[in-house]
């Protein structure tokens, strides 16, 4: 196990290094000099000279990506110029509305998403079947941002059920910050339930065709035992891939949702530092979630091996 895991975690490096160029080439191709752009039209050549000095862009590219790799491996993710903070300090302020609200969302996604789609998988061709396959096919076809405006118009402005915008944190209560949340949590996981709920009835269905399933059955056990204590087991590599999957994207995804409903999380961020053109920021935090997901897919690589030991076996 320790081989398999360390093997895992030494493939992440390379990763991360060409992730980290492509971030930094990106932002530094783009046409236009960032120095400019960020000041506008109106700035002198003094000012647009006093700013490049300022974020290092006089000094050739490959030793401004060397530069900002060595502070990266320092803790150090460069410096904001709008918001006069650290982009690390900018994450970390930002950070805990989008956790929040993933987490929530995935939560959800798990606890109605794996059951619908075992139901499914049981009844298969009957009308629920059917039903639970148009009702997923219908969540992943809806954009996260017109469910939102959906959910804000009919909870929010006709029924005046729950606030439209805002954020509270979870000091101040689990009931207010749930209420702040309950609609952006819906908007943004109803597409991963129905990704879960199909990976779950197709991984199912061909679980329950195995021999052995078969064989359990002529033996008399009960059907409940056959599908949790057997067929699930063996069919949750699948599901796991998507769930794990289905987090990175809810990590990446939020901005759309975190704007709609003003969030002040990690999402809404991005979209500031795009519209000032704030480089460090976007950098930044295009690598932080670039890192979560490849984070996320290494624990679901060693979920694997502790699900399943041929995993491990075979990467020996």
């Amino acid at each position: 196990m320790k081989i398999y895991v360390l093997k895992r975690v030494l493939s992440l490096v390379p990763i991360l290094f060409i992730v980290s160029i492509m971030i930094f080439m990106i932002i530094h191709v783009t046409p236009g000099d960032p120095a400019t752009v960020m000041l506008g039209d109106t700035a002198t050549t003094e000012q647009v000279e006093a700013l490049r000095n300022e974020l290092g862009l006089n000094i050739p590219i490959y030793q401004q990506y060397i530069n900002w790799i060595t502070g990266i491996l320092h803790g150090d993710l460069g410096y904001s110029f709008f918001m006069r903070q650290s982009v690390t300090m900018a994450i970390i302020s930002h950070l805990g509305p989008t956790v929040s609200l993933a987490i929530m969302a995935q939560i959800m996604a798990i606890i109605i998403g794996i059951p619908v789609g075992i139901i499914a998988a049981n009844r298969k061709g009957s009308l629920t079947d059917q039903s639970i396959m148009g009702l997923s096919l219908l969540g992943i076809s809806i954009p996260s941002f017109l469910l939102a405006l959906l959910l804000i118009l009919l909870f929010g402005v006709k029924l005046q059920w729950l606030p439209v915008a805002g954020y509270k944190a979870l000091s101040e209560g689990m009931w207010v910050h749930l209420k702040y949340l309950i609609l952006p949590i819906i908007a943004l996981g109803s597409m991963q339930v129905a990704l879960i709920a199909r990976m779950t009835r197709n991984s199912m269905l061909e679980v329950l065709n195995m021999d052995y399933i078969k064989t359990a059955r002529s033996k008399g056990i009960k059907e409940r035992n056959i599908v949790y204590k057997h067929a699930l087991r063996n069919a949750f590599l699948p599901i796991l891939t998507i769930v794990g999957q289905s987090f990175a994207v809810l990590v990446a995804g939020a901005a759309v949702v975190e704007t709609v409903f003003n969030i002040p999380g990690i999402g809404q961020l991005i979209i500031n530092s795009i519209e000032r053109r704030d480089f460090a920021v976007i950098q930044g935090i295009v690598l932080f979630v670039a890192l979560v997901y490849v984070l996320i897919n290494l624990v679901v690589d060693l979920l694997y091996g502790v699900i399943d030991p041929r995993v491990r076996l075979n990467h020996k």
